[in-house]
Parts: C-alpha cells; sequence; structure tokens
C-alpha cells in the first residue's frame, strides 16, 4: 500500500535561487503519526507549506521534486486544482490559533466555513455539533467566541475545523507550543486517539523531541532546510547517529537520558543564503574535521532502520553508546 503523503526530492526556493528546503524526501502511512523535528528555521514549516501548496511569501516557490497525496503529484496542480485540495485531502492546524481564529466569529461559524467552501453548506450544522464532540467540546461551544475560550480549547477548535471535510492527512505544525504541560498532553493524547479512530496519516512538525517521543511512531530529524537523520522514534531515542540529533536531545531533562553523553549545541542554524561548505551543521558539530566535515557535503545514507547525513555518524553514535 502506497503512502498516503509521499514527499520526494523536495526542493523550495525563493526567486532569487536561494533554497529554503533542499532534496527532502519523507512519507507518512495512513493512521501513523510521524513527527519531523527541529530548530526554528530549519525549514519544518516551509516543508509543511510545500504540501499545501501554500506559502508565507509569493517569493517561495516548489522549486522541484515531487509531493505526492493518495499517488497524485501535487507539485503540478493548478491553483484552482490546489484550492480543492485544501481542506478536503490535507487538514492544516497551527501553532496559535489565536492568529488563525477571527475575534468577531462564533467559532461554531469558522468551524462550518469549510463545508460552505466546499459546497457542503447544508450539512454544516449537525457536522459542526459532531466535530465539537469528536474535539471533547460540548456543542455548545459553537456559539462562543475566541475570546472566551481557553488557549487549550481554541486549538481544539481547529483542530475540529482542519477534520472537517474528513482529510486522509492532517499536518500539525507545533500545535503545542503555546500550551502549558498539562493541557499539552491533552492535545497530544487528542491527535492520538484521532489517528486511530479515523485513520488519519498525521505529520507532526515540533522542535521538542519529548513531543515525539509520546507520539510519534518514526521521526525525521531536520537541519538548515535538509533531513539529517531519520528512523522509528524508539531507534532514534536508543541510538542516534547524528551529532545533531544527540544535541537535541541533550535538551531532554529526562533521568532515563545519558546526559554525560551529550552536549549543547553551540550557534544558530544559517541563514539560507549563506550555508557553510561541506556539511551544513559543521560550523556548530564538536565532532567536525576540516576533511572531511568542512569541505564536501555528505551524502544521505541508510543505516540500520534509518538514515543519516554524517561523515562521522559513527563516533557520534559511539559516544552515545
Amino acid at each position: 500500500m502506497s503512502p498516503v503523503l509521499d514527499i520526494r526530492g523536495l526542493r523550495v526556493a525563493l526567486r532569487d535561487g536561494t533554497r529554503l528546503v533542499d532534496d527532502v524526501s519523507l512519507h507518512v502511512d495512513a493512521g501513523e503519526i510521524v513527527g519531523l523535528v527541529g530548530e526554528s528555521g530549519s525549514g519544518k514549516s516551509m516543508t509543511a507549506y510545500a504540501a499545501l501548496g501554500l506559502f508565507p511569501t509569493p517569493h517561495a516557490r516548489i522549486a522541484g521534486g515531487e509531493i505526492r497525496l493518495d499517488g497524485t503529484d501535487l507539485a503540478s496542480l493548478t491553483p484552482a486544482a490546489w484550492r480543492a485540495v485544501r481542506g478536503a485531502r490535507i487538514g492544516m492546524v497551527f501553532q496559535d490559533p489565536s492568529s488563525f481564529l477571527d475575534p468577531l466569529l462564533p467559532v461554531g461559524r469558522q468551524i462550518a466555513e469549510a463545508f460552505y467552501a466546499h459546497g457542503q453548506g447544508r450539512e454544516a450544522p449537525a457536522r459542526v455539533s459532531a466535530l465539537l464532540e469528536q474535539v471533547e467540546l460540548p456543542a455548545s461551544a459553537a456559539a462562543r467566541y475566541p475570546h472566551e475560550l481557553s488557549g487549550g480549547q481554541k486549538q481544539r477548535v481547529l483542530i475540529a475545523a482542519a477534520l472537517a471535510m474528513r482529510p486522509a492527512l492532517l499536518i500539525a505544525d507545533e500545535p503545542t507550543t503555546a500550551l502549558d504541560v498539562s493541557v499539552q498532553a491533552g492535545i497530544l493524547d487528542l491527535l492520538k486517539r484521532l489517528r486511530a479512530d479515523l485513520g488519519l496519516a498525521v505529520l507532526l512538525i515540533t522542535h521538542d523531541l519529548g513531543v515525539i517521543a509520546q507520539t510519534c511512531s518514526r521521526v525525521y530529524v531536520m537541519y538548515a532546510g535538509q533531513i539529517v537523520e531519520s528512523a522509528p522514534t524508539a531507534a532514534l531515542f536508543r541510538a542516534p547517529r547524528h551529532p545533531y540529533t544527540l544535541g537535541l536531545l541533550a535538551s531532554l531533562l529526562s533521568p532515563a537520558v545519558r546526559q554525560e553523553a551529550l552536549f549543547s549545541i553551540p550557534g544558530t542554524v544559517p541563514p539560507a543564503r549563506a550555508m557553510p561548505d561541506g556539511c551544513r551543521f559543521h560550523p556548530r558539530c564538536p565532532l567536525s574535521l576540516p576533511d572531511p566535515c568542512a569541505a564536501r557535503p555528505p551524502p544521505l545514507r541508510a543505516h540500520g532502520p534509518g538514515e543519516d547525513r554524517c561523515w562521522r555518524a559513527d563516533e557520534a553514535a559511539t559516544a552515545w553508546a
């Protein structure tokens, strides 16, 4: 059976040729939650925008590769065809619900907009009540305005709106970032239940490997516009192979994590217009060498159950062992 979402060799670039996403491949199967993790500026959200054919700037475009949804290549769609896909076949949940909910409209009316946009307005009242129940909100919430809801409740409203047309794929971009820990756990539990109940394919974008550990069966680690490591979640936590992954794991304050084997990551993600030669992570990597790390870009290579993009992955894995 083919994946619900299958991205192959995706490149996203600005009009001047600057690459924001470079040769990214990932897939998500039905009934699976897959994580895409990395720091701000790594290209995670830009990958999600490419899957929606909707960028935050008119200067960005899909410059190459394939984005297949149930076997159909979306990258070649016309603008009208893209509009038919958004909401109907792909649902999107953003990280800050306050920025995406109209403060002047009851939330039930906002959930119903998807039905009107896709010619199913007659079904809206009954379906809105069912959707609110599905995300564990009372039907009475439909008459409330965003300012009357908590942060977690507003995020559940966005999830209900994203599920309105029963999409095959749900993309959740940092859906728990602005929430406290207990509310965050409730949202993650909701996503897991929806995956099981609806057979959803879910791409969960986050900077937090702790969220990945609670939720995802597989994970892709992204840095500077590229996938640098991927593996089943348990395998990645047990035996990470990329120094960047080790640095992300160092942020987990858990007694189960062997902190003495880890290091913090100095510096920041390089800007897209100033990528370093060789490995893009080498200026921040304590294991880097002038050759090959600073001289040649490493390929993405299969190893065990996953892949890594690092000349010194064996040394990184040894440091963890």
